[in-house]
């Protein structure tokens, strides 16, 4: 069906006007983070200037943020990492092997997915304390798999569902293990389903708070996102090192979206798309 030009025109507005919603905070943090001090609080232009890198130069030499990103990195990368491996194995299990109530399991691990993360953040930090891993990376890294592990095993397993069983089969008809004809068939089919659950991941793990606010006490362990709300204090407010902290924190992720967006908006779509 053919769209009348009025209503193609009232669907580029509708869509320009949201872009710019969307994108307006992003590119006024920005923009407050290269604006000069005197102007940062007076100065109401949309327009950048006049420019500084003082912020970025005062966040880098007067705080621990080198130190607290390589943390969030080392977690972020971690946590990828372990909900990959789990996710792929629980969700091709679940798809392709008989098991009783998998729908059960699947949907029980969605369901632990929306306890909200301070329900989850308490007890968590009670039994990682006892054991010995209070106050480590290592316990940020399992309380992030509370929210990424149920994301990306439901996420594949709609994707291994909708991916055709025959396509193994042909491959260990021409002499493939099980194993072999999921590593050279399965995964490389499923790129764009891995990307997106990658990305996911990164995403929940990089800008946790709650949980890293909880589970890490000392400064040495500290992530990118508390240590730039230790930064707020009751009579300093540096905004602008805030501003400068925050676009850095977003760098990445915008650099994974430009490079992974082709991937990412495939594995959406094979994703959403019921067998």
């Amino acid at each position: 069906m053919v769209r009348s030009l009025p209503g193609r025109i009232a669907l580029y507005l509708s869509a320009l006007v949201v872009s710019v919603y969307s994108a307006f905070p992003i590119y006024w943090m920005f923009v407050s983070s290269t604006r000069a001090p005197a102007s940062l609080f007076r100065e109401t232009s949309v327009l950048p200037g006049p420019l500084t890198l003082e912020y970025y130069s005062n966040l880098l030499e007067l705080t621990n943020y080198p130190s607290q990103l390589a943390n969030s990195l080392i977690v972020a990368l971690s946590t990828v990492a372990v909900t990959m491996f789990f996710s792929v194995i629980i969700a091709y299990a679940v798809t392709r092997q008989r098991i009783r109530g998998k729908k059960l399991i699947v949907g029980s691990m969605l369901y632990a997915y929306m306890f909200p993360p301070l329900l989850l953040a308490i007890p968590m930090y009670t039994f990682f304390t006892k054991i010995g891993l209070g106050d480590t990376l290592l316990s940020l890294v399992v309380s992030h798999l509370t929210l990424t592990l149920p994301l990306g095993v439901w996420f594949l397993w709609g994707f291994f569902k909708n991916m055709p069983f025959q396509l193994e089969e042909a491959a260990m008809v021409d002499g493939c293990t099980r194993l072999g004809a999921f590593l050279r068939v399965v995964l490389p089919l499923s790129l764009p389903g891995l990307i997106t659950v990658a990305i996911f991941s990164f995403l929940l793990s990089w800008t946790d708070y709650t949980f890293a606010l909880i589970m890490i006490g000392s400064d040495a362990n500290k992530t990118v996102p508390v240590g730039l709300a230790s930064m707020i204090g009751s009579f300093d407010l540096r905004w602008g090192e805030i501003m400068a902290g925050s676009t850095l924190i977003a760098l990445p992720l915008f650099g994974a979206f430009a490079l992974l967006s082709q991937y990412f908006i495939q594995g959406m779509s094979a994703g959403a798309v019921k067998g």
